[in-house]
């Protein structure tokens, strides 16, 4: 990805320092071109498209990697429960139909930005170029339903490193921040469902981390999230080929699907995110150890090149 030169300097700062000098950028109004508000016509077709029956059919996003090995076997050491319940408002699903026409699904965080219209997660999700038809996201989809109506997406950002060096490969860098037009009554998604503080850099070792993902599971005809709380820690990858440090957690039944649902820590706002199922694996190969890419300061940076509305990367 091309940075700005002022934004490429920032990388040579100790981290404290930069972030003295990138949060006013973040907390300032950006450019007027940027906002949003105006009822999208996008919107009021994907609100029609997106049917309960449609949603409820779609299949979890297709990926590279171990992912897709994902099966429900029980682990040798006993690990925290997860148990379905009806989400949360700022935790939801990216919808899409594939070049197939098959329906698709991703979960996403809404995170707090100027613009109110920005979400994290796993860029294994929509980094392949397959056209996305009715690409939109739903805040704290469950059931069929869509309490808070449903964002179509404007802009995905990936790093061009994940695009270049593949799923593998690219581990490192399996987030993405995907900017969304406004609802169809012209609201952005943040001013009705909330947001979270985004965390770079948020260490390993945490006690207490709330894992919330959206399972593919074809026995469930009214699917809801899965929650689980749980510890992590740092996870060094012996696989040459996905090379990387990566956030660990243990809990139960995070099969296939629950790509890009959080990982969730609390502060004095209510909940940070600190990383989304993917990373090592797209994910790993259990449904019952879940890893995250780290976030650090190439994080901070894609965030901030959708908080300015820059043209993303693109696949080469």
């Amino acid at each position: 990805m091309r940075r700005p030169f002022a934004v490429r300097a920032l990388i040579t700062l100790p981290f404290a320092a930069t972030l003295l000098l990138v949060l006013p950028l973040v907390l300032l109004p950006g450019p007027l071109a940027h906002a949003v508000g105006r009822p999208d016509r996008a919107a009021r077709s994907d609100d029609g498209y997106w049917t309960p029956q449609r949603m409820r059919a779609a299949k979890p996003a297709s990926g590279e990697g171990g992912w897709g090995s994902r099966v429900a076997r029980p682990a040798a050491d006993p690990v925290p429960p997860s148990h379905p319940f009806d989400g949360l408002p700022q935790v939801g699903t990216f919808f899409w139909t594939d070049g197939s026409n098959t329906g698709r699904f991703c979960g996403g965080t809404v995170v707090r930005s100027p613009h109110r219209d920005l979400v994290v997660t796993a860029a294994h999700c929509l980094r392949s170029p397959d056209p996305k038809r009715n690409l939109s996201f739903v805040p704290q989809y469950h059931d069929g339903v869509k309490p808070y109506g449903i964002f179509p997406v404007d802009r995905i950002y990936i790093d061009q490193r994940y695009y270049d060096l593949g799923t593998n490969a690219g581990a490192r860098w399996d987030y993405a921040v995907v900017r969304l037009a406004a609802r169809k009554d012209g609201a952005a998604v943040e001013e009705v469902t909330g947001g979270y503080d985004l965390r770079p850099y948020p260490g390993y070792r945490h006690h207490e981390v709330r894992l919330i993902g959206y399972p593919g599971n074809s026995d469930t005809t009214h699917p809801k999230p899965l929650d689980c709380t749980s510890a992590t820690h740092r996870y060094t990858s012996t696989d040459p080929a996905a090379p990387g440090t990566f956030l660990e957690i243990a809990c139960a039944g995070y099969i296939g699907g629950t790509s890009g649902g959080p990982f969730l820590v609390r502060d004095v706002t209510g909940y940070a995110l600190i990383g989304v199922i993917g990373g090592y694996h797209t994910g790993g190969d259990l449904p019952d150890v879940s890893y995250s890419s780290y976030f650090t300061l190439d994080t901070l940076l894609l965030y901030l090149h959708a908080v300015s509305g820059d043209a993303p990367a693109a696949p080469r």
